[in-house]
């Protein structure tokens, strides 16, 4: 059985990542997609939410699971029983950052990381543009999965 981890801290969840999980879940036995604290940024969602969120957005996938973490992402991955990272890739400079992290990821722990590209319908969509969006109450259903657009409407009522 092959299981990937797909770490991240989907604050918010969008469809570039709904796309991303979908697509290793037609590759892989297992995925478990996790939500992490980033501490370089201030969270819309707390780590419940943002897991609740997960779950409802990826109800639809029987291989599918979620988790949450505030470690190093390998150790998640060791923990887990991971075979890989898996990473999503939207633009060159996506390619920059997460290469020099896989990198760092297999000399902390040898768990190798893939790179999956989006698709170009969803590689300019970004959580931090979603959160930036709703809060001056533009319109952002197109481009999140249901459960998040409504909390997001929660959160910035028009």
């Amino acid at each position: 059985m092959t299981r990937v981890l797909y770490p991240g801290s989907f604050d918010p969840v969008h469809n570039g990542h709904l796309e991303l999980v979908e697509t290793a879940a037609g590759l892989f036995d297992e995925v478990i997609v996790a939500a992490g604290r980033n501490p370089s940024k201030a969270p819309l969602f707390d780590l419940d939410e943002r897991e609740a969120m997960l779950k409802e957005s990826f109800a639809h996938l029987s291989n599918v699971r979620t988790t949450r973490f505030s470690t190093l992402v390998v150790h998640v991955a060791m923990d887990e029983q991971c075979d890989f990272i898996i990473k999503g890739l939207r633009a060159v400079s996506d390619f920059e950052s997460e290469l020099h992290m896989a990198h760092m990821n297999k000399a902390v722990s040898g768990v190798e990381t893939l790179f999956v590209p989006s698709a170009s319908s969803s590689s300019f969509i970004a959580s931090k543009l979603i959160r930036e969006i709703a809060q001056y109450g533009g319109d952002v259903s197109t481009m999140v999965p249901a459960p998040v657009a409504a909390r997001l409407a929660e959160r910035f009522p028009s």
